[in-house]
């Protein structure tokens, strides 16, 4: 499956973004679905995964309560709400696919990956 992420850019701080992952390829409801993001000299982090049929989400503690994690199978798309954003929201997020029905947390669950799109929040 091929993923491709857009919607990232630059916003102040307490603002909001949507990021989508648009999907070709297999069929789409056969993959759980991740957000990851990375900064220059880190490694790449968990930010939410969500289930093949969409009914279960998992996101870090870092921004639950802020993003919001949701699919259209259909659309072959995946999105990635994110509100009240913070400085250190700042990074290159990526979508991911994997086969774990539920999605996982760590990024050695998921097969293929988008190629990164960069989020910047100002203070």
């Amino acid at each position: 499956v091929q993923l491709q992420a857009f919607g990232g850019g630059l916003v102040q701080a307490g603002g909001s973004l949507r990021l989508s992952c648009a999907a070709s390829g297999r069929p789409f409801s056969n993959y759980a679905m991740g957000w990851f993001r990375q900064t220059p000299g880190k490694e790449r982090e968990f930010v939410a995964t969500i289930s093949r049929d969409g009914r279960n989400t998992w996101y870090a503690d870092i921004v639950r309560g802020r993003f919001t994690m949701s699919r259209d199978n259909g659309k072959k798309i995946v999105y990635l709400q994110m509100n009240s954003l913070k400085p250190e929201d700042t990074a290159v997020y990526y979508c991911a696919a994997g086969t774990y029905y539920t999605g996982s947390t760590v990024s050695a669950g998921y097969d293929y990956w988008g190629q990164g799109t960069q989020v910047t929040v100002s203070s």
